[in-house]
């Protein structure tokens, strides 16, 4: 790979799954021994500026990752080139993204849970609007695809 790896996370408002995925990537790196890149953004600007939702935090503090310096902020066509990868939460966000993609996409596009084994087309749910559970699970799945993700750059 010709430029240092940078991942992109989106989801809908950037202030629960992704900032999550960024910071459990970024995590899984560290322990790997990679100096990697992540960020986050969000496909709408309900949030822009304000840190990851409390519910996040606290899950990710739970397992030692803080990621309370984070900021929502949206995508834009200039993350395609900025990144080396562009990671979609769900797949109604992928078509969005895919569609906002420049053809070709200089960045490699994909589905979050595509890269975790025997999860390939499965989404990573909003937990939002539900309860802790909910953002307990996410951090599953997002632990669980950034081991999976991590495996690409292991090889690299």
């Amino acid at each position: 790979m010709s430029k240092t790896p940078k991942v992109l996370f989106v989801c809908l408002g950037n202030i629960c799954r992704s900032p999550m995925a960024q910071g459990a990537f970024l995590h899984v790196a560290s322990k790997a021994g990679l100096k990697l890149e992540a960020d986050s953004a969000g496909l709408h600007g309900w949030h822009v500026g304000r840190p990851p939702d409390r519910r996040s935090q606290a899950v990710a503090l739970k397992y030692g990752v803080d990621i309370g310096d984070q900021r929502a902020r949206v995508l834009t066509p200039a993350d395609f080139a900025a990144f080396t990868h562009v990671i979609a939460m769900d797949h109604e966000i992928l078509r969005a993204v895919k569609k906002m993609a420049p053809d070709p996409a200089p960045a490699a596009v994909s589905l979050f849970l595509d890269h975790a084994p025997g999860r390939a087309g499965q989404e990573v749910p909003d937990p939002f609007y539900g309860d802790d559970d909910g953002f307990e699970a996410t951090w599953a799945d997002v632990m669980e695809g950034s081991e999976g993700l991590i495996r690409i750059f292991q090889t690299v």
